[in-house]
């Protein structure tokens, strides 16, 4: 693979905020490497983009070419820690942290877990959707819009790839979502695709992938695959495959 890394924006002009028309910023944006598309982001928004991260099974495809871009302590890269994400994520993440020299942001809900539980219950043992949407908007959607907006972050980067889920295969590399743009620069990849990228640059693994993990979130939330699901299907006992972050609509 080719990893463009003559891309590293220059640090010396202004950043300004980009004019480019949604349509033509889209066309641009097919043409060009996921390196090139992270790039662009940083180039357009500079101090407003943020890229965010949890620390999951393809989270160190997009970290390692924030690194390659010397941008890893430039721009915000947030991570909306649940306080109840396995002890393999935390500990994965730290060795990312230090492995690619990255300053990251942890936002978390202003509701700790204990409170959260003794007010709403153990949300995620209900077997309501309702339930489950109530779970993400305390814990995932609210800390990260409010991190967002303290910010001013007009564009954030993820690492959506559109084979995860029905609502992920009809977005584009960028989206407006909740007053900003989501930016996506492997949106088109498979999971191959993530695996050799990691392969060819020697990137640890999570420590649940060798459990038979495709996907992790919450430790009560994720399970392994199995014979008849796999992936997002996986995910929060099969009644959803959103946690609503990465969705347009605002609750």
């Amino acid at each position: 693979m080719n990893d463009d890394t003559d891309m590293t924006p220059d640090k010396s002009k202004e950043m300004a905020f980009s004019c480019i028309p949604l349509k033509d910023a889209r066309e641009h944006l097919k043409q060009v490497s996921p390196i090139k598309r992270l790039a662009w982001g940083i180039e357009q928004y500079g101090t407003k983009l943020a890229l965010t991260t949890s620390f999951g099974i393809q989270s160190s495809v997009l970290l390692h070419m924030v690194h390659l871009l010397k941008m890893g302590n430039q721009i915000k890269i947030i991570w909306v820690d649940t306080g109840y994400l396995p002890p393999e994520t935390y500990q994965y993440a730290e060795e990312l942290i230090n492995l690619l020299k990255i300053e990251v942001t942890v936002v978390q809900s202003k509701l700790s877990p204990a409170r959260m539980e003794a007010l709403y219950g153990q949300l995620w043992q209900t077997n309501s959707s309702k339930d489950l949407e109530k779970y993400h908007q305390i814990r995932k959607v609210e800390p990260l819009e409010e991190a967002l907006e303290a910010f001013g972050i007009k564009c954030w980067a993820s690492g959506v790839r559109s084979n995860q889920t029905n609502t992920r295969s009809a977005m584009t590399l960028l989206d407006p979502i909740r007053e900003r743009l989501s930016l996506r620069p492997i949106l088109e990849w498979s999971q191959k695709d993530v695996f050799y990228y990691m392969k060819e640059h020697n990137l640890p693994e999570h420590p649940l992938f060798k459990k038979g993990f495709s996907t992790i979130g919450d430790w009560h939330s994720s399970a392994p695959d199995g014979p008849n699901v796999t992936g997002r299907q996986t995910r929060f006992g099969g009644l959803k495959q959103e946690c609503g972050i990465h969705i347009s609509e605002k609750k």
